[in-house]
């Protein structure tokens, strides 16, 4: 079977469940040979090709039959592109001509071999004649439809005959060949002899015009329903084919609200040679937030991954998450070590993790690592697919699951899909080095809502889109008072929250998130945290204490910042004897090489500068290259005066809204000192900003710091706990999640009318 088929109003057109239906019978049938044959150029076909969601076709024909390509390798198809190239006499003579008429609106949209233009009936009855008159001594046809469209085309081309053309040079029997289309542009593909379908509500003029082929079936379905109709009407498959059921089954899960997430909500650790559960340790205050939503008998689930390790028995697919959530259901995707390894510690980190946050050149793409991260992600929709209740909410997170979106459209049309991006996303010029970024846009654009930290990722996301898809921007917002406008490097004015590509809508939000207020207030109460805290401050004395918390990570700047404190020591010997930097790095697990490199780089950089300044009595830096317990951690943020956080490129950064939430708890008047280029510098008023990038300014911030007066440090941390303080992480799970909700796509008919002077170039 061969299926040519037109795309707007045709196979891009359709219910949900039709759509899937025929999109699944192409892909389930390796035989099918199917062909793009639109009024597109081929710039705007282009994103359709890397939609995981929509059948790669094996060949596209462009340019109302102009332009001839591979489906795969995208060149041209030759000879036969070359005959049709001999026969243009080119864009500039032909808009050259056709300047003659300058009542002619020419298109702006990508196209090649072909000039296209806008002409409603009076305009072009009177200069009709004339007009064919140039065209034909061009060599040029003309082809006029919809009352509105006029294209000037190499002699003897559309769709039909290029088709035809086509099909001869591949031998392709043309009895099997079902034509498919919706307006009067398609009308050629039905002359040329092929059987064909006019698909519901077609253009009026077509249906005329197709009345007495006895080969051509006018369906009732629109779309991707009439296809079906006519494959069903033509038996071109068998009756009795699986991917041609009336219907699919409803769904079975029961789940109204899924957490898409690569942890579980418990942690799982091998006891006596069995696997068991337990509450998390992690310091990570998003877990907790996101259970909240299953208490009070919301149904849910959560989809994560687990190691399939047979040592342990036969593998739970589903489990109890924890009695304060009875009706939420751990759903378990099983993973091997090898996949976990591939797709989450080397693929993630070594390809992704570094192009995010704009070392790209750091990054390492291997193809086969792709498939694999293709996989865990099916793995992952599948399971997600199987859990959820009709009309369910599916929130997904982070770029690990990035493919997830796509997969599960595709599976569960009937889903709200939701996904947040906890990592920088940055701008078109760094993401575009992804060999797979089409493909991940459109996944992303899959969703009914995707969010960021601050107002410029979103803008970042936007730039990239815009140069995979034609979009439009259908709403803005300015970002203040939430956010620093110009302030500082990561700040911006105004930002896009609603998109319309390729005939559907997709809605964007900033949310920060926010610190887990209740868990540090718990740690504080803790009397072995208060004698934490007051051995600390005996310790330090009358010196001030500069704190650093990051994990091991070339993103965080680490080498830089302790540059910058030597050069403070070797011009300020005032301060020798009076500040110490503690540094507690996080050490990467020991399968990530990558970072071996930079923490011997570190160990010598604090040796030498220990070497350079130190004391009998006093050491200036004191590095610790291990995990401390949250517990610990909060003591030390009681106990500085400064937190010095100074990454080269952060999402947000926690860390420091942790600090600012311990000194306001106790009363204290820590100085932030924050990079610019952090998510969470947009959002913090009231913090020392600095440019980590920049050695002197590293260092000026850090010396304000310390000499800052006690009564405006006292009134910067009032200005930054009320933001934290407000904004905590439970605030930022409920207005994620009720903007989810708010989201309602526009209606069909504002669809239709805001894309009908873009039809010709979608046709």
């Amino acid at each position: 079977m061969i299926l040519a088929t037109d795309l707007d109003g045709t196979f891009l057109a359709g219910d949900a469940e039709q759509r899937h239906r025929l999109y699944r019978l192409v892909d389930q049938h390796p035989e099918i040979c199917l062909i793009f044959i639109t009024g597109r150029g081929l710039e705007a076909v282009m994103p359709l090709l890397t939609d995981p969601a929509i059948p790669r076709p094996d060949y596209v024909v462009c340019d109302v039959g102009a332009t001839v390509v591979d489906g795969h390798t995208l060149q041209p198809l030759q000879p036969l592109q070359s005959k049709i190239d001999s026969r243009w006499p080119g864009d500039y003579t032909v808009a050259a001509a056709m300047r003659a008429f300058p009542d002619l609106v020419r298109q702006d949209v990508p196209q090649e071999r072909r000039c296209s233009y806008y002409c409603d009936p009076d305009t072009l009855a009177p200069i009709r004649a004339d007009l064919e008159e140039a065209a034909h001594a061009l060599g040029c046809s003309v082809l006029y439809s919809a009352d509105r469209y006029l294209d000037i085309l190499p002699p003897d081309t559309d769709k039909g005959r290029t088709l035809k053309a086509l099909a001869r040079q591949l031998k392709l029997p043309s009895e099997r060949v079902l034509v498919a289309g919706d307006t009067l542009n398609d009308l050629s593909m039905y002359l040329a002899g092929f059987r064909g379908v006019c698909v519901g509500d077609s253009e009026a003029a077509l249906i005329e015009a197709t009345g007495a082929l006895s080969d051509v079936l006018h369906a009732k379905a629109p779309g991707c329903g009439g296809i079906l109709e006519a494959i069903a009407h033509f038996k071109l498959l068998d009756k009795d084919d699986p991917w041609l059921p009336v219907a699919r089954t409803a769904p079975t899960g029961k789940a109204q609200l899924l957490m898409v997430y690569h942890r579980l909500p418990y942690e799982e650790v091998v006891e006596d040679g069995e696997l068991v559960r337990r509450q998390p340790k992690s310091p990570n205050g998003i877990i907790p937030s996101l259970l909240g939503f299953f208490q009070g008998g919301q149904t849910g689930s959560w989809v994560a991954w687990s190691i399939d390790d047979p040592k342990h028995g036969p593998f739970q697919t589903h489990t109890s998450v924890d009695e304060r959530y009875p009706n939420l259901t751990a759903a378990r995707v099983p993973l091997s070590k090898t996949e976990v390894d591939i797709f989450y510690k080397r693929f993630s980190k070594e390809a992704f993790w570094p192009m995010l946050h704009v070392f790209w050149e750091r990054a390492r793409f291997r193809e086969d690592d792709w498939k694999v991260f293709l996989k865990v992600n099916r793995k992952f929709a599948e399971a997600t697919a199987a859990e959820a209740a009709e009309g369910a909410t599916v929130w997904i997170h982070d770029y690990n699951l990035w493919m997830v979106p796509a997969y599960l459209r595709e599976m569960r049309p009937d889903l709200k899909i939701a996904f947040f991006h906890h990592t920088y996303f940055p701008s078109a010029d760094v993401f575009n080095v992804v060999p797979w970024r089409r493909e991940i846009i459109g996944s992303l654009l899959s969703c009914d809502y995707v969010g960021f930290h601050i107002p410029r990722q979103v803008e970042n996301f936007v730039d990239v889109v815009r140069g995979v898809a034609p979009v439009e921007r259908m709403r803005t917002e300015s970002c203040a008072p939430r956010f620093l406008t110009y302030g500082c490097a990561v700040g911006l004015d105004t930002m896009t929250t609603r998109l319309r590509v390729a005939g559907r809508e997709v809605a964007l939000g900033a949310h920060p998130v926010g610190t887990d207020l209740r868990r540090i207030n718990q740690v504080l109460a803790n009397p072995e945290v208060r004698n934490n805290i007051f051995k600390l401050r005996r310790e330090i004395g009358a010196r001030k204490l500069v704190l650093s918390v990051e994990r091991l990570d070339y993103t965080k700047g680490t080498l830089a910042k302790l540059e910058a404190f030597e050069r403070l020591l070797e011009s300020h010997p005032q301060l020798h004897n009076k500040v110490t930097l503690l540094m507690i790095c996080v050490p990467a697990a020991k399968e990530m090489t990558v970072y071996r490199q930079l923490q011997n780089a570190i160990e010598q950089a604090v040796g030498r500068i220990n070497g350079r300044f130190a004391r009998m009595d006093w050491t200036p830096v004191r590095f610790f290259a291990q995990a401390f317990p949250f517990e610990e951690v909060v003591a030390h943020y009681a106990a500085a005066q400064v937190m010095w956080i100074t990454p080269l490129r952060d999402g947000l950064n926690l860390v420091a809204k942790e600090f600012v939430a311990t000194q306001g708890i106790e009363g204290g008047n820590g100085v932030l000192v924050l990079s610019e280029f952090a998510g969470a510098a947009a959002e913090l008023k009231g913090a020392v900003l600095t440019n980590p990038h920049d050695q002197a300014d590293l260092t000026a911030a850090l010396s304000q710091a310390l000499r800052m007066p006690e009564d405006e440090a006292a009134g910067r941390l009032r200005q930054l706990n009320d933001i934290v303080e407000y904004y905590d992480v439970d605030r930022w799970g409920r207005d994620f999640l009720a903007a989810v909700r708010d989201f309602t796509p526009a209606s069909a008919e504002v669809h239709a009318l805001a894309a009908a002077p873009k039809r010709a170039a979608h046709a």
